[in-house]
C-alpha cells in the first residue's frame, strides 16, 4: 500500500547529452562540504600547534635534541702552547689567537648556567648591595624562559655572555649545531634585553690548558666571527657544595694575582653559593682587590700595557658603565623582532605545557573513573536484568508500528523489510521514502510483504520522515529503525517489553555492527560493544540515558508527542528526542536482548562524516537542553547527572585524550622509552579488561580484541580529530543536513556472534 503525502509526477529522465542539474540536497551537501574544509584544516592546525609547543618546551628543557656527552682526556697537540699557558680571555684579532690575563688585584666574577628564578635574583641583590659587577654566561633556553631576570641583570650594569642554548658540549656537535646554539641564544638575549653580546663561554670548560683538539676548532671559528671566549683562572667548585668556607677559600687567587673566578647561579641547589658570595666579596675587598667585568678587565689590561710603554704614567681610572658592558650591542631589525617572537613563543609553551600536564592528569583520572563506573554499573545492570524473577510487568503482546525512514536505500531496504516480516511480535511496517532517487520506494512495494505501507514525501530530512511515520502509525508503541538495519525475529518482542512499566517512555536497543569482517568494521564493532553498550547499561541504572540509537529504539506515541516530536534543531535527532523525553518526565531504559544489525561506514571518509554528525549533533542537543541543569524532577536529574557525565566522558575527555597519546609519543622519543611504553601498555591493559567484560556480557567472540592495540594507534586518533573538528564547528557555527552514507547491503542477515 502506498500513501503519498505530496502527490508528485515521477521525474522524467534527463535528455541525452544534457547534464542533469544537481538536486537541492546535492547543492546543500556541496555547500556543507565547502564550509567544513576550513574547519578540518583548523582542527589539524590546532593539533600541529600543540605538537610544536611540546617540542619547543622539550627543546628548552634539553629533552629534545639534548646531548649529555662530555669529552675528557683528549689530546691538545693542535692547540698552540701560548694559548694553553695563556690568560683566561681568548680573542682572535686579525685571525691570530691571543690571550689576555686579568690584571693583578682584580677579580672578574663570572656566573654560569643561569638565569635561575630562585638563585639569580639573590646573586643580583648581593652584587647590588656591594656595588660589584658580574659577568653572567647565560643559557639561551633559560633566557627565553626568564626574560625579566635578564633585563634586570643588564640594567643593573652586569655583563652577559653566551653559554649556548641547551648547554651541550660543542666539541661533539656539527658546525650547523654550533651555529644554531649561538644564534638562538643571541635571539633570546635580543628578545629579553634588546641586546646581543660578543662574549662566549663553552659549557664544561675550565682553564685554557683544558682546550683540546676537538674544542679548539670551535673557538677558532667563533673567534673568526668576532667572539671572545672566556675561561677561568680560579674555580670555586661551588657546584660540589663543599661548604661556605671552602667555596671562599677555593675562589681566592694566590699572591695577589688577578683572576677570572667561576661561580654558579643556576644548575642546582645554590644556597651555599649565596651564603659564600658576600663573605668572598668582603674578603677580597679587604685584600685590596677591585671587581670588574670581562670587558672591564680587557680594557684595564690594555691600558696597563699602554702605560708600560709610557714611563711615568699613572693608573687609569676604573671603567665606566659603558666600558663594563662593552661586549653588548643593541639588537635591531630582524634580530630584535625574531628574539621577541622567540620569547613570546616560549612564554606560550611555558604556560601551555604545565596546563596540559594538569589536563593530562585530569583526563587520566576521568578515564579510569569512567572505566570503573562502567564495570561496576554494567555488572549490576546485567545481574539485575537477567535474574529469573525480573519482569517489567505483564507481557506486552499488542501490535506495534515500525517506522523505517529511507533515503536511497536500494541496497539495504529489502533485507530490512524481510527481517521485520519475520518478527515474532505483531507489527505494522511504515516505510517513509524521503524523496529517494534510486527506486527505494518501488523496491519496498514490489516485495509484497504483508503489513508494509510505503509513504512518499519530498526530501525533507530524517526528522521529518520520522514525524511523518508517526502520523501514519496506527498503534501506541512506535519502533524506529534505520533503513540499513536488520532485526532478529525476537528483536521487537524484547524491545517492547519494558513498556509494561507505565513510567517507561522509550527503550534503547542493542545495536550491533553487521559488516565487521573488514578492519574498519571490526574497530567499530569493538567500539559499539565496549563504548556504546557498556555506557548505556551505566546510564540506564543512573536513569539518565542520553541517546536512543537511530538503528533501534522504541517509543510511546504519547511520549513522543509530549516531547514535541522529532526535531531538526540538531544533527543528532536521536539524542535530542531522548533528552526531551527525560525533561518531559519519562524514563528511558536499555534492553540488551533486543539486537539490531546495522551497516557501519565502510570507509574512513564515510566514518568521519557519520561521527562528525554524531559528535556535533550531541553538542547541539546538550546546548539546546542546557536549562535542564536548573530543572527539578527527572529533567533536573538528567541535567545534573546525565549532562555532566556526557560532557565529561563524550566531549571533554575525548577532546583532551590526545594528550595521553602525544605525551606518550613524546616520552618514548625524548625521555624514557621503556617507562612510557610500560605506561601505555598498562592503560591498554585496563581497556582490554573492560572490553573483554563487555564482550562477555554481549556474548561476543573475543578474537576481535586482537585488533584493539591497532585500534588505539589508528582508529582512536581519527575519532579524536573528528571530535576536535566538531568542537571547532561548534565554536565557529555551522549547520549540516541529514547526510547520506554509501551502502553496500552486505548486512543481509544477522551476523550472529561471529
Amino acid at each position: 500500500m502506498t500513501t503519498p503525502t505530496t502527490p508528485t509526477a515521477p521525474p522524467s529522465p534527463p535528455a541525452r547529452g544534457r547534464r542533469r542539474a544537481p538536486s537541492r540536497i546535492g547543492r546543500a551537501a556541496s555547500r556543507a562540504a565547502a564550509l567544513q574544509r576550513p574547519r578540518v584544516l583548523l582542527a589539524l592546525l590546532l593539533l600541529l600547534a600543540l605538537t610544536c609547543v611540546m617540542l619547543l618546551d622539550g627543546y628548552l628543557r634539553a629533552e629534545v635534541g639534548g646531548d649529555e656527552r662530555v669529552r675528557t682526556g683528549a689530546s691538545a697537540s693542535d692547540v698552540p702552547d701560548d694559548v694553553l699557558d695563556g690568560g683566561p680571555i681568548l680573542t682572535f684579532p686579525g685571525g691570530q689567537a691571543t690571550t689576555v690575563s686579568v690584571p693583578d688585584k682584580t677579580i672578574v666574577l663570572t656566573f654560569d648556567d643561569g638565569p635561575d628564578p630562585t638563585w639569580t635574583p639573590q646573586v643580583l641583590d648581593i652584587l647590588d648591595e656591594y656595588d660589584v659587577p658580574g659577568t653572567f654566561f647565560l643559557v639561551g633556553s633559560m633566557i627565553s624562559r626568564h626574560p625579566g631576570i635578564v633585563r634586570d641583570l643588564v640594567e643593573q650594569g652586569n655583563e652577559v655572555g653566551v653559554h649556548t642554548f641547551t648547554h651541550v658540549d660543542l666539541s661533539y656537535q656539527s658546525e650547523a649545531r654550533v651555529t644554531r646554539e649561538i644564534e638562538q641564544t643571541q635571539l633570546a638575549l635580543a628578545g629579553a634585553a634588546g641586546i646581543t653580546t660578543t662574549l662566549f663561554r663553552a659549557p664544561y670548560s675550565s682553564e685554557t690548558n683544558a682546550i683540546d683538539d676537538y674544542s679548539w676548532p670551535v673557538y677558532q671559528n667563533l673567534g673568526e666571527d668576532g667572539y671572545t671566549s672566556v675561561f677561568i683562572d680560579t674555580d670555586s667548585d661551588d657546584w660540589k657544595r663543599p661548604g661556605v668556607s671552602k667555596i671562599v677559600e677555593w675562589a681566592t687567587p694566590e699572591d695577589d694575582e688577578g683572576a677570572s673566578v667561576l661561580f654558579h647561579d643556576a644548575g642546582g641547589e645554590r644556597s651555599q653559593t649565596i651564603a659564600a658570595l658576600p663573605k668572598y666579596i668582603e674578603k677580597m675587598k679587604a685584600k685590596g682587590y677591585t671587581f670588574t667585568t670581562v670587558s672591564g678587565a680587557m680594557a684595564d689590561q690594555q691600558q696597563q700595557e699602554q702605560q708600560s710603554q709610557q714611563p711615568g704614567g699613572g693608573r687609569q681610572p676604573e671603567q665606566s658603565g659603558g666600558g663594563l658592558q662593552a661586549a653588548h650591542h643593541k639588537a635591531t631589525g630582524a634580530t630584535l623582532y625574531e628574539g621577541k617572537a622567540l620569547v613570546a613563543a616560549v612564554a606560550v609553551a611555558e604556560w601551555t605545557v604545565p596546563a596540559l600536564s594538569v589536563g593530562l592528569v585530569i583526563v587520566g583520572v576521568a578515564v579510569m573513573v569512567r572505566f570503573a563506573m562502567m564495570l561496576v554499573l554494567a555488572r549490576r545492570h546485567h545481574r539485575q536484568r537477567n535474574r529469573r524473577r525480573f519482569s517489567w510487568g505483564p507481557p506486552v503482546t499488542g501490535p506495534v508500528s515500525v517506522v523505517v525512514p529511507a533515503y536511497n536505500e536500494k541496497e539495504c531496504i529489502e533485507a530490512t523489510l524481510r527481517s521485520l516480516a519475520r518478527s515474532t511480535h505483531p507489527v505494522e511496517i511504515i516505510v517513509v521514502d524521503d524523496g529517494s532517487t534510486d527506486g527505494t520506494a518501488e523496491i519496498a512495494e514490489s516485495l509484497g510483504l504483508p503489513g508494509v505501507r510505503v509513504v512518499r514525501q519530498a526530501n525533507a530530512g530524517k526528522p521529518a520522515a520520522l514525524n511523518n511515520g508517526v502520523r501514519h502509525a496506527r498503534y501506541d508503541i512506535l519502533v524506529m529503525m534505520d533503513g540499513d538495519t536488520v532485526f532478529e525475529p525476537d528483536t521487537v518482542r524484547h524491545l517492547v517489553q519494558p513498556f509494561a512499566d507505565p513510567a517507561v517512555g522509550a527503550v534503547a536497543g542493542n545495536a550491533k555492527v553487521g559488516n565487521r569482517r573488514t578492519l574498519i568494521g571490526a574497530w567499530q564493532h569493538i567500539e559499539y560493544v565496549m563504548g556504546f553498550n557498556l555506557d548505556r547499561r551505566m546510564y540506564d541504572l543512573l536513569r539518565c540515558m542520553p541517546t536512543i540509537p537511530g538503528a533501534i529504539g522504541a517509543f510511546r506515541r504519547e511520549a513522543v508527542l509530549q516531547a514535541g516530536g522529532m526535531s531538526d534543531d540538531t544533527l543528532a535527532e536521536d539524542t535530542d528526542i531522548t533528552i526531551a523525553l527525560h525533561r518531559a518526565g519519562w524514563r528511558v531504559v536499555y534492553e540488551e536482548h533486543a539486537r539490531a544489525w546495522t551497516e557501519a561506514p565502510g570507509s574512513l571518509g564515510q566514518l568521519w562524516s557519520q561521527r562528525y554528525r554524531w559528535s556535533y549533533g550531541t553538542m547541539q542537543a546538550l546546548w539546546k537542553h542546557r536549562r535542564s541543569l536548573t530543572d527539578k524532577g527527572p529533567s533536573g536529574r538528567f541535567g545534573r547527572v546525565g549532562m555532566p557525565l556526557v560532557v565529561l566522558f563524550q566531549v571533554v575527555t575525548p577532546v583532551f585524550a590526545p594528550l595521553i597519546d602525544v605525551f606518550t609519543v613524546y616520552s618514548m622519543v625524548f625521555v624514557d622509552f621503556r617507562a612510557a611504553l610500560l605506561a601505555w601498555l598498562a592503560v591498554l591493559g585496563v581497556q582490554l579488561v573492560c572490553a573483554a567484560y563487555a564482550f562477555r556480557l554481549d556474548r561476543e567472540k573475543y578474537r576481535y580484541l586482537l585488533m584493539m592495540p591497532l585500534q588505539q594507534l589508528a582508529y582512536r586518533q581519527m575519532m579524536y580529530l573528528v571530535l576536535i573538528h566538531s568542537c571547532v564547528t561548534a565554536l565557529t557555527g555551522g549547520r549540516l543536513r541529514w547526510q547520506k552514507l554509501k551502502r553496500t547491503g552486505e548486512v543481509g542477515t544477522p551476523a550472529g556472534n561471529g
